[in-house]
């Protein structure tokens, strides 16, 4: 009878938690698609052959596109991506095969959850303040230098974490054929959690993909066409944030497509790491 009793508690806890668990998905499901389809009925009508080829418009002008905002977006993000990516990966790398009973591992992961958690205008003005003070003007170099101090901590993290998954046996199973530790770290224990590092390098590229408040103190912005990395250059997020906040109906139109450009960017990024290598896999 007692044991009967403990079956049914358990029975309701698990029926409790399974549906309050779907209420939460649901509910986080319908926001999801909420915010979507918001976008694309906002947004979609933006989509043209201006909006990809020509450059921000004047002030209450009509037509116009983001193309110099594509492309400064594109080289940042990359630049970013460049340099946060190698850092992270390797810093990781320590963390998780070197850093167990390291002073400075423990100083990096302190530094590394601070970083996570702090706000992004507030490494914009650090940047502003050590960098764009410096030289007497904002530029594209000093916008990749913010968006890599946001990338290079969730880089780390993931890249901690997906290796401390990696099983034991494997490690052990190396060093028995005699491999370095080093070579260990990097030829198989790295290869082995390669889907999930990747996954981490994507998540901190869709992270720094939308941010505003570092790149209005470090890039700013142009309205026209730049490639120049060391002058002021546009950005999507910002011209975003400007023509959203603006009166002219052509810039909010402009704002609405530019969110949606970032939005279907990242979601796309994310979609084709899944599908490619649960192909290679």
């Amino acid at each position: 009878m007692k044991n009967i009793k403990i079956y049914n508690s358990r029975k309701r806890s698990n029926f409790i938690g399974l549906s309050l668990s779907m209420i939460a998905m649901t509910l986080g499901m319908i926001a999801l698609t909420w915010i979507l389809f918001v976008l694309i009925s906002k947004g979609f009508s933006a989509f043209n052959s201006n909006f990809f080829f020509n450059s921000t418009p004047a002030a209450g002008s009509a037509g116009g596109g983001l193309a110099n905002a594509i492309v400064g977006s594109l080289m940042i993000v990359a630049s970013c991506t460049l340099i946060s990516t190698p850092i992270g990966i390797l810093a990781g790398v320590y963390l998780s095969e070197y850093g167990d009973r390291s002073k400075i591992a423990n100083i990096t992961r302190l530094v590394t959850d601070v970083m996570l958690s702090a706000p992004s205008i507030v490494i914009g003005l650090f940047v502003y303040a050590i960098y764009v003070s410096k030289v007497k003007h904002f530029s594209g170099f000093a916008g990749t230098i913010a968006l890599s101090l946001l990338a290079v901590p969730v880089i780390v993290k993931t890249t901690e974490n997906i290796l401390r998954l990696v099983p034991n046996t494997l490690r052990e199973a190396a060093y028995a054929l005699g491999a370095p530790k080093w070579k260990v770290s990097i030829t198989v224990i790295l290869k082995a959690a390669k889907s999930g590092v990747i996954t981490g390098v994507l998540l901190a590229v869709a992270r720094v993909s939308g941010e505003t408040a570092p790149l209005l103190f470090t890039a700013l912005n142009n309205q026209f066409f730049s490639t120049d990395m060391n002058k002021p250059i546009s950005t999507l997020p910002v011209v975003i944030y400007q023509f959203a906040m603006s009166p002219y109906v052509n810039w909010i139109n402009l704002a609405w497509g530019g969110a949606l450009l970032i939005t279907l960017t990242v979601l796309g990024l994310n979609i084709f790491a899944r599908v490619f290598f649960r192909e290679k896999r």
